[in-house]
C-alpha cells in the first residue's frame, strides 16, 4: 500500500532534559572575583547547569529521548528516523545514535534510519531538517522520525566558564502536527572561519575566539535574514519586517548576544526601510551597512538596542527564561528557547508564526520558521518547565569548580567507575555505570521513587 503524501509535517512532541544540579552566576562572579554583573548583566546568564562523572552525551541523550517516549506513550516501533545533533565527542567512531538504539531493543525496532550530525551548535538543527526532508521524501515509510539535539558545555577556567551549560532537547516529528514548519522559507549561510573549535581530542575544552565567533554570528544573522526575507516576499507577496514574526527564538551561547541579534534583525529592516518614519532614531548608522565596522560600534550597539528593546520584549524574552536558567546547552540551545517559549506563552501561540535562527561555529546557519496550527497545551504539561528548574539543587561555586575537575582527570584517561552519588541526578535519569578496560560505557537508569508516569 502506497502511504499517503504527508501533510502539516512538524512537532509533534517535544521534551528537554537538564541536570539536576546548577550554580548561581552571581556566586560565581563574586567566587571568581569578577565585576559585579559581569556574568549577570554582561552575559545576561542566571544559572548555569553542570553535570559530574556520572552523566556524559550518552546519558543525557538517554535521559531525553526516553522522557519524551514515557511521557508521551510513543511507541518505540512508530519511529523510522533517529538523529542526534551533538558536538559532544566521547568517541571518535562510535555515535551517540548507536547507544540510543538500546531503547528500541525490546520492542524490536532495529529499523530506524539516521546517525549523528556534527558542526559545533548546528547539528540539532541539520539532524531537524534532515528529518522533515525524510518524511517529505519518496524513502518515508509512515512512521515518526526522533530527532535529538544536545551537549554538555564547558569551558576551561577564564573568561568563557560562565557560557557553559548543559541540556538534551527530543522532538518527534511527524506529519499532522500542531507545530507546522513553513515550507520553502529558510535562509542558509556557511563559511569557513576558525571562531570555535575543538582540535585537542584529549581535552573537553574549544579554542575560542571571543570577538570573532561574535562577528561570526551577527553576519550569518544578516545574511540568512536577507534570504529568508526574499524568499518569504517572494511566497507570501507582501514586505517582510521582524514583525512578521510573532516570536523569534535564537540559538543563546549567552543572552547578551541574543539581545544583540534581534535588534540587529532590527537594522537590517531598517537598512531596506530608513525612509519609514518609525527608524528615525537608528538612521544615523545606515551608512554602516552590514560591514565589518557595524559589528563593533558602540554607539550603534546602544542605539539599537535601546530602539529594539520593546520588540525584544514581546517577542523574544520568553524563549530566553530557560537557556538563561541552564545556560548554553551547543546544539540544544536553540530547542532548549524554543521549550521555554512553547511552556510561557502556550496556546497564545496558535495561529502565530514562530522564527528560529540557529547557528554553529565554523560556521553554519540557519533562519526557519513554524506555524503553531492546534493547542499545545499537552506540550506545555509535560514540559513542567518551572516546577523542574524549582525542584533543581543549587551547588556552591569552589564545589563546582571541583566537579569540572573531577571530569578533566576522567576525561579519556582510560578505565574508570564514576564516584558520584545518585543523589546528584534526577529520578528517571540514565547515568554511567562504568567505562571498562576496553572503553566500553554501561549505563543504567535511576529508578523513580513512586509510580510517575
Amino acid at each position: 500500500m502506497t502511504t499517503p503524501p504527508p501533510k502539516n509535517v512538524g512537532i509533534v512532541a517535544i521534551d528537554v532534559y537538564f541536570p539536576q544540579r546548577y550554580v548561581n552566576q552571581t556566586e560565581l562572579e563574586a567566587f571568581d572575583k569578577a565585576p559585579a554583573g559581569k556574568y549577570t548583566v554582561g552575559l545576561g546568564q542566571t544559572n548555569m547547569s553542570f553535570v559530574g562523572d556520572r552523566e556524559d552525551i550518552n546519558s543525557i541523550c538517554l535521559s531525553a529521548v526516553q522522557g519524551l517516549m514515557d511521557k508521551y506513550a510513543i511507541d518505540p516501533r512508530s519511529i523510522g528516523r533517529l538523529e542526534v545533533g551533538t558536538e559532544t565527542i566521547i568517541d571518535k567512531s562510535k555515535s551517540v545514535k548507536t547507544t540510543l538504539m538500546d531503547l528500541f531493543k525490546a520492542a524490536g525496532n532495529m529499523s530506524l534510519e539516521g546517525v549523528d550530525n556534527i558542526n559545533a551548535c548546528y547539528g540539532g538543527t541539520s539532524a531537524l531538517f534532515n528529518s522533515i526532508q525524510w518524511i517529505e521524501s519518496s524513502y518515508w515509510d509512515g512512521r515518526f522520525a526522533l530527532v535529538v539535539a544536545g551537549d554538555i558545555a564547558i569551558y576551561a577556567e577564564g573568561n568563557a566558564r560562565p557560557t557553559g551549560g548543559c541540556a538534551a532537547v527530543a522532538m518527534l516529528i511527524g506529519p499532522n502536527a500542531p507545530i507546522v514548519f513553513d515550507t520553502g522559507l529558510r535562509g542558509t549561510h556557511m563559511e569557513n572561519v576558525y571562531d570555535f573549535y575543538k582540535p585537542n581530542l584529549n581535552s573537553e575544552y574549544p579554542v575560542v575566539d571571543g570577538k570573532l565567533s561574535v562577528d561570526c554570528y551577527l553576519r550569518a544573522v544578516d545574511n540568512c535574514y536577507s534570504q529568508y526575507r526574499s524568499k518569504f516576499e517572494k511566497k507570501e507577496g507582501k514586505v517582510f519586517t521582524v514583525e512578521e514574526l510573532d516570536s523569534v527564538v535564537f540559538h543563546a551561547p549567552y543572552n547578551k548576544l541574543v539581545q544583540k541579534s534581534l535588534a540587529r534583525m532590527v537594522y537590517n529592516d531598517m537598512l531596506v526601510h530608513a525612509d519609514e518614519a518609525k527608524y528615525s532614531p537608528v538612521r544615523s548608522f545606515k551608512e554602516l551597512g552590514t560591514g565589518p565596522k557595524s559589528y563593533s560600534n558602540v554607539d550603534m550597539e546602544k542605539a539599537l538596542a535601546a530602539f529594539s528593546k520593546n520588540t525584544y520584549n514581546s517577542k523574544v524574552e520568553q524563549s530566553t527564561v530557560l537557556p538563561k536558567n541552564v545556560g548554553n546547552a551547543y546544539c540544544g540551545s536553540l530547542y532548549v528557547g524554543l521549550c521555554s517559549l512553547l511552556s510561557l506563552a502556550g496556546d497564545s501561540l496558535v495561529g502565530k508564526r514562530v522564527g528560529l535562527f540557529s547557528y554553529g561555529s565554523g560556521l553554519a546557519a540557519s533562519l526557519f520558521s513554524f506555524r503553531v496550527c492546534s493547542s499545545i497545551s499537552p506540550i506545555v504539561k509535560e514540559i513542567d518547565m518551572l516546577n523542574r528548574l524549582s525542584k533543581r539543587t543549587k551547588i556552591s561555586p569552589d564545589q563546582f569548580v571541583l566537579t569540572l575537575k573531577g571530569r578533566e582527570q576522567k576525561h579519556d584517561c582510560g578505565a574508570y567507575t564514576p564516584s558520584e552519588s545518585l543523589d546528584t541526578l534526577p529520578e528517571g535519569a540514565f547515568y554511567l555505570n562504568q567505562v571498562d578496560d576496553k572503553m566500553r560505557r554501561q549505563y543504567s537508569r535511576k529508578a523513580f521513587s513512586s509510580a510517575k508516569l
